[in-house]
C-alpha cells in the first residue's frame, strides 16, 4: 500500500494528528491494533472523562515537573481553552467540577469519541481519514512500514511521511504494549525505560509481609475518606488532602497518584519509600491527644475513639493492622500514629496496571516539531514520548497538545520538501 500520511495508533495523539492533518488537505491513513479506536480513551472516560483542568496556565504547566519547558511548547498550541474550545466545536459543552477539573456536561467519553470520529470520516473541509483496524505494527524493513492482520498475513506500507502515537505499556490489552521500543531501538532511537506512572502500590505492612489476610479481606476496595497524605519529594516535604482506596495488596487512588512520580523515584534508588496518613487532618495533634486521653472508663478503645474522634470503620482498623499493642495502649504514641500513621512501601504495582507510563522516546531524539532526527519525516507524539503528568486532566490535555504538535511539524516539513 502506497500512502502520504500513516498515522500508527487511534490514541488522541493520533486522532489528533489525523485531524490537523486532514483539515490541511492531506490524505491521512490511520493504522491501529485494536478493532476500534479510542479504546484506552473510552476506559479512562468510564468513571467521567476528565478532558483537562481550569486552573491558571501557569500553574497548569508547572504540572509536569522536569518536562514543563518541553511541554510548554505544546501547549502554546492547544491548552486547556483551547481543548474545551474543541469540544464545544464537536457539539460537546464542558463542565468545571469542583475539583477544577473539566468534564463533558454528560460527563461521558463516548459521544465525544463518536462525535470526533463523525467529523474525521465526514469532514467540513479537506479529506476523509481512513481507517485500517485490526494492523498491529512491527516497524520498518527499510523504508516500509510492516503490519501483521489476525488471519490475513501481513501488510507493507510504503508512506511519505509517518506519525507515530503507539502510547506507552500501561494498560496493554487496550493496545499500549509498548511494543514499538525494541523497533524503534533498532532505528537507532534512544528510548528511555518505560516505568509506572499514576500507580499503586504494594505495602509491607507491619511484619514486613503485606496486609494481614483478614484486614485485605474485609476492607480491600474501601476508600479512605477525608484524609491527608504526606510524603517526600526531592526531600522536602508535601501534604495533599483527598482520598485513596485500599487494594489487596496496598493501596491505589487519586491521593496515591499524586505521590507516585515521587514515590516511584525513591523506592527505585533506595528500594524503600514511604508515605504518612493523617487520619483527621481537620483536627490539630492537640485535639487529638486530648481526645485520645480522655478517660474512657469501661469503654473498649474502638468505642472511645468513635466517641472522641469519629474514627471507625477502615480508619479504625488500619491503626489496629499497623499499630503493635503497646502503642495502641499509650496515649501519645496513638495520637501521633492518627495524625502521621507511616505506612511502608514495598514497590510500586507493575507498569501494566498503572494509569499512565513514564519514559518513552528520548525528546533529544526529535527536533522542536517531535520529528525523529534520524529518521525525517517520521513524528512522535502522545505517551510515548519521555514525559509524565498527573490525573487530573493534565495527561490527557498534553497528549492531544502533542499531536497537534506532532502534525503541524509534519506539515511544515512536507512543504519544505517541495
Amino acid at each position: 500500500m502506497n500512502v502520504d500520511v500513516a498515522v500508527v495508533g487511534g490514541g488522541p495523539a493520533g486522532l489528533m494528528a489525523a485531524e490537523v492533518l486532514s483539515a490541511a488537505g492531506m490524505q491521512v491513513d490511520l493504522f491501529d491494533a485494536m478493532p476500534s479506536v479510542g479504546r484506552k480513551f473510552l476506559l479512562a472516560g468510564k468513571g467521567g472523562l476528565n478532558l483537562t483542568h481550569s486552573e491558571p496556565g501557569d500553574v497548569f504547566a508547572q504540572r509536569y515537573g522536569a518536562r514543563q519547558p518541553i511541554v510548554q511548547t505544546w501547549l502554546k498550541r492547544l491548552d486547556a481553552q483551547a481543548l474545551r474550545q474543541w469540544a464545544r466545536g464537536l457539539g460537546i459543552d464542558t463542565v468545571v467540577g469542583t475539583s477544577g477539573r473539566v468534564f463533558p456536561n454528560d460527563m461521558k467519553a463516548a459521544p465525544l469519541l463518536r462525535a470526533w470520529m463523525r467529523r474525521l470520516r465526514s469532514p467540513c473541509a479537506g479529506l476523509a481519514v481512513r481507517f485500517h483496524m485490526r494492523q498491529r505494527c512491527l516497524g520498518w524493513d527499510e523504508d516500509d512500514l510492516l503490519f501483521a492482520t489476525p488471519g490475513q498475513g501481513s501488510l507493507r506500507v510504503k508512506a511519505k511521511a509517518v506519525v507515530l502515537a503507539r502510547g506507552g505499556a500501561s494498560w496493554p490489552r487496550l493496545g499500549s504494549d509498548g511494543a514499538w521500543v525494541s523497533w524503534l531501538q533498532a532505528q537507532g532511537v534512544h528510548v528511555q525505560d518505560l516505568r509506572p506512572a499514576n500507580c499503586g502500590f504494594d505495602v509491607k505492612g507491619r511484619e514486613g509481609q503485606g496486609w494481614s489476610g483478614h484486614f485485605a479481606h474485609r476492607f480491600a476496595g474501601q476508600p479512605f475518606k477525608s484524609v491527608a497524605l504526606r510524603w517526600l519529594s526531592r526531600g522536602q516535604p508535601v501534604t495533599r488532602r483527598g482520598e485513596f482506596v485500599l487494594t489487596a495488596t496496598g493501596i491505589e487512588g487519586s491521593l496515591v497518584y499524586a505521590a507516585s512520580a515521587d514515590l516511584r523515584d525513591e523506592w527505585a534508588q533506595t528500594s524503600m519509600a514511604s508515605v504518612w496518613l493523617d487520619l483527621l487532618p481537620d483536627k490539630s495533634p492537640a485535639q487529638v491527644l486530648q481526645a485520645v486521653q480522655h478517660p474512657r472508663g469501661a469503654r473498649s478503645l474502638s468505642t472511645h475513639l468513635k466517641s472522641r474522634l469519629g474514627l471507625e470503620g477502615i480508619k479504625m482498623a488500619v491503626l489496629h493492622e499497623l499499630l503493635s499493642r503497646e502503642q495502641l495502649q499509650q496515649p501519645a504514641a496513638l495520637a501521633a500514629a492518627i495524625k502521621a500513621l507511616p505506612i511502608v512501601l514495598a514497590r510500586p504495582r507493575p507498569v501494566a496496571e498503572a494509569i499512565s507510563t513514564a519514559g518513552g522516546v528520548d525528546l533529544a531524539c526529535l527536533d522542536e516539531h517531535l520529528m525523529v532526527r534520524k529518521r525525517p519525516g517520521v513524528f512522535c507524539a502522545g505517551e510515548m514520548l519521555d514525559w509524565e503528568a498527573p490525573t487530573g486532566g493534565y495527561l490527557l490535555t498534553a497528549v492531544m497538545a502533542s499531536g497537534q504538535v506532532a502534525a503541524e511539524g509534519l506539515l511544515d516539513w512536507w512543504n519544505r520538501q517541495g
